[in-house]
């Protein structure tokens, strides 16, 4: 297995970051995660936007996209697989111990792991735990994801692959790693931008292809929505057959049926969509 770091491939048994990095010690950084699909990016593109606005939003030197570009390229012309999940991770480097960055340059990771492909259906759970929608890493896709990481636990205990949170008023947000829909009397909906949460990839194209609607929900819309789907770079469109401990029985049902149809047509016909 090779990964990029920095300026080139290197084993990865071999491959060293500093423990001072801010990375690891604040959590200063931002990162994507691409899927691969038998070696070829999808919407490397978008995610490469995206990766840009992160390092803007934090304060961090915007990444140079066409190094990695390459860098992405390299990997996994390196590591050829079916399906793979590629991480890009870019932080800000060595640094003194504290909130201070220091002036010796960015750290940039490419790393490519295997994928499977994810069930049709899943179950998720609500968390008592808020997303800060005005908060100063709202939207951004950085490191900091200890939250999620408490969430995500709750939900594995509870038999569920996803943990859904409110904002701070109360209103539906997002998941750990993914973006939530609902379907109401036969209209999809998905929360603003402005709930505080991560424009994810997959979100915009699925309101792009299928027209769904950008809509402040509350948070109880999940116990009367006919359908629930979620959406992130592995998932692509996938349905939610319980919540808590509401069931929702023939998911995935037809809104969301058409949607993972719909998605996957237009998404093997362009891979840079």
């Amino acid at each position: 297995m090779k990964i990029w770091l920095n300026d080139g491939l290197q084993d990865l048994d071999a491959a060293r970051v500093s423990v001072f990095d801010h990375g690891l010690t604040v959590g200063d950084g931002i990162f994507e995660t691409v899927k691969a699909v038998e070696g070829r990016p999808f919407a490397l593109t978008r995610h490469l936007d995206r990766l840009a606005r992160s390092a803007r939003g934090l304060g961090l030197p915007e990444p140079d996209a066409d190094a990695v570009r390459r860098a992405c390229a390299a990997v996994l012309e390196a590591n050829p697989m079916p399906l793979g999940r590629l991480r890009i991770t870019y932080t800000g480097g060595l640094s003194p111990l504290g909130s201070d960055r220091g002036d010796e340059g960015t750290t940039l990771v490419v790393a490519l792991g295997a994928a499977a492909r994810r069930p049709d259906t899943t179950a998720a759970i609500t968390v008592p735990w808020t997303r800060n929608e005005r908060g100063a890493l709202a939207g951004l896709k950085t490191t900091s994801y200890a939250e999620n990481v408490v969430a995500l636990a709750r939900a594995t205990q509870q038999g569920a692959s996803e943990a859904l949170f409110a904002n701070t008023v109360g209103k539906l947000c997002e998941g750990t790693g993914t973006n939530v829909f609902v379907v109401v009397d036969g209209d999809v909906h998905t929360p603003p931008l402005a709930s505080g949460c991560l424009g994810g990839i997959t979100r915009e194209l699925v309101v792009e292809w299928t027209g769904a609607r950008e809509t402040e929900l509350p948070l109880d819309v999940l116990n009367r929505a006919d359908e629930v789907f979620l959406t992130s770079t592995l998932r692509d469109v996938q349905a939610v057959h319980r919540i808590d401990g509401r069931q929702l029985p023939g998911a995935p049902g037809p809104v969301t049926a058409k949607a993972m149809r719909v998605f996957a047509e237009r998404a093997a016909a362009d891979i840079d969509p």
